[in-house]
């Protein structure tokens, strides 16, 4: 079975479960697990930010940051496809009760002058405009990578205005390996960062939380509240430090497989990027065969894929994937393709 349904998917390596395996520990809701500790001032480091906090999934992390910076009644504008609007939940009206604004963000042509739309005026029937969250690399967006210079514009905006700006750069080391952009520079301008270790980096566990260090002492009583004292969590974040230390680079590898995909499928499918920036190839049947019936049908054979934006077949490449397996999986949907294609009728 070749898996691409995501980068979530892989298994720890040998290495990465003898690290855990002999890691220190000791209890991190007291503050005392080193190993925890360790990775949390690495991530900072790398990030560039004062502080940072371990915490046990992504949309923890963007929660997290949401309800330390903003509250009940509150607005923040994000992506009008982002992570945090279609895939946590509604997590944002139960735990912060934050108002999420979504507008066409990441593509359009002016961010200052689309943000200056959106925002609230001051009136106090208007929910209170407190933040913006912008995503890189893009999931609903095939991984596109969010440029600095835009990036930098909209901080320069948040910043005259009095406002966070918060990075759910989940896929933040795919961003900085395809470009060369250190990720602290890449996320210099935001307030608050999370990054995600259970993705490409093949964590089996963990993101991180990175900002000021007075957001991240707060963050850390949210995090409590939230059920995320994990205690000797040494054992999961000893993973993450393998991975920042094993796979930051290797992910020129994912980025690489996903090309060598598209440029396979390309003649039968449609792209939503082409070639695509990073890891993920979003795509769909140029003669209009349903997704559904094509990810149903690609399963059965051995190639499982996930569910995109409505129409789209998402497939994400990771360390437990290679060249043979891509080679194999673009050969496996070319032949579906045409065996569909053949049918005089194509049923659900």
């Amino acid at each position: 079975m070749i898996d691409l349904r995501s980068d979530t998917v892989t298994k720890p390596t040998p290495g990465m479960r003898h690290a855990m395996a002999i890691a220190k520990v000791g209890d991190d809701v007291f503050g005392e697990d080193p190993t925890t500790n360790e990775l949390e001032e690495k991530v900072a480091a790398i990030l560039g930010k004062e502080a940072a906090l371990f915490v046990p999934s992504g949309t923890m992390g963007n929660q997290i940051a949401l309800a330390v910076q903003a509250g009940a009644g509150d607005e923040v504008i994000v992506d009008s496809e982002s992570h945090i609007l279609h895939y946590e939940t509604g997590a944002a009206s139960v735990i912060s009760r934050v108002q999420l604004r979504a507008v066409e963000l990441f593509w359009s042509g002016d961010d200052v002058e689309r943000l200056t739309q959106t925002m609230r005026p001051a009136a106090y029937y208007y929910p209170r405009t407190k933040g913006v969250c912008i995503e890189n690399t893009h999931n609903r967006y095939s991984g596109a990578i969010m440029q600095l210079e835009r990036i930098c514009a909209i901080a320069r905006w948040c910043n005259e205005h009095g406002l966070f700006l918060h990075c759910d750069g989940a896929r933040l080391w795919n961003a900085s390996v395809a470009t060369g952009i250190a990720p602290s520079e890449f996320v210099s301008p935001c307030t608050t960062v999370m990054v995600c270790l259970s993705k490409g980096l093949g964590a089996p566990i963990g993101s991180v939380l990175a900002g000021p260090r007075e957001i991240i002492s707060a963050a850390r009583r949210w995090r409590k509240i939230l059920g995320g004292g994990m205690r000797q969590t040494g054992v999961i974040a000893a993973a993450g430090l393998y991975a920042l230390e094993h796979h930051l680079q290797r992910l020129a590898e994912d980025h690489e497989h996903a090309r060598l995909f598209a440029n396979g499928i390309s003649n039968h499918f449609e792209l939503m990027l082409n070639p695509p920036p990073t890891n993920i190839v979003l795509f769909r049947s140029r003669l209009g065969i349903p997704a559904e019936l094509i990810l149903k049908e690609a399963a059965r054979r051995g190639v499982l894929l996930s569910p995109g934006p409505t129409g789209w077949i998402r497939a994400v490449f990771h360390l437990d994937v290679d060249s043979n397996d891509t080679s194999q999986a673009s050969q496996l949907l070319l032949q579906l393709h045409e065996e569909l294609t053949g049918r005089s009728t194509i049923v659900m």
